[in-house]
């Protein structure tokens, strides 16, 4: 499966964000892509710095503006693209919603972000209701792609949900980076911790992930904050956890990754971490905490 990623900087211009990335969806495309994975809220600026009411102005339908035209350029080019958008569902009611298009300009399915941080510079919940679509891989004509989002990737159980509902691989559109106040070794811990815990999903379902993270300084419109300088690095690895690209945390980058699907099937032979689980003794994994 040679997956195209596209990691970015962006700026407020959403049409010039929206205009580069076509152009490089078309050169990925024209070097042999067969689906292209975009960074989280690909169209603008990660607007969660600040809690403005006036946001929701930039929320839009699904289907809608965005998978009108990406859903031509995919059919224009014969890839499958995996969009990350703000969604408008209904009035007072958005999500942070993925949506992948087929090669055929249609929309083949969608996730909702399950996981919603509230910290400092990512205020989310005052934009994003929590999903309700639960952990369904999306069938494809490259496979069955466990879509989730930037939060939801330091979560295990949203991995093995889409692990054992028959994922190939698991997918991250990303935006996450360090906040200016933090120290060089904190920054190492977070951007460590970040690969480590998804390195980790793909080890124990025996499945490769890719995350695309977005790159650049983004201010704080508050002046709360010094702004996110966003660490780049997106990446895939493989079934047993090992790299097979990693990108830079200061540059953008387009890269096409050659992903063998049929390398699950070995690995999980040798290692049958899904035949050892010991499900009759998981329920109180369902309980917030065991006092």
């Amino acid at each position: 499966m040679k997956t195209g990623i596209i990691q970015q900087t962006n700026s407020d211009n959403r049409e010039d964000n929206i205009s580069r990335l076509t152009t490089k969806i078309r050169q990925i495309a024209d070097k042999g892509a067969e689906l292209i994975v975009l960074q989280e809220l690909h169209n603008g600026l990660y607007f969660c710095q600040t809690e403005d009411v006036n946001i929701f102005d930039l929320a839009e339908t699904i289907p809608g503006p965005s998978t009108d035209h990406f859903g031509r350029l995919a059919k224009e080019l014969g890839v499958v693209i995996v969009l990350s958008l703000f969604e408008k569902r209904a009035a007072g009611l958005y999500h942070n919603t993925a949506v992948v298009i087929e090669k055929t300009g249609e929309i083949v399915g969608k996730y909702r972000k399950m996981h919603i941080p509230d910290d400092p510079a990512y205020y989310e919940k005052f934009y994003f209701t929590p999903g309700d679509l639960g952990f369904h891989p999306i069938g494809t004509s490259v496979g069955k792609l466990g879509v989730l989002v930037c939060w939801d990737q330091w979560y295990p159980e949203a991995a093995r949900l889409m692990a054992l509902a028959g994922a190939e691989v698991l997918i991250y559109p990303t935006a996450i980076g360090w906040e200016s106040s933090d120290s060089e070794e904190e920054k190492k811990r977070q951007l460590n911790a970040w690969i480590t815990v998804q390195r980790g999903h793909a080890v124990a379902n025996g499945i490769p992930v890719i995350a695309v993270n977005r790159v650049g300084f983004e201010p704080d419109p508050s002046n709360q904050t010094g702004g996110i300088t966003f660490w780049g690095n997106s990446f895939v690895c493989g079934p047993q956890g090992e790299m097979i690209y990693q990108g830079s945390n200061d540059m953008e980058e387009m890269e096409i990754i050659d992903i063998d699907r049929t390398r699950t099937e070995n690995v999980r032979r040798w290692w049958p971490f899904l035949r050892d689980r010991r499900i009759d003794n998981y329920d109180d994994l369902n309980k917030r905490f065991r006092d």
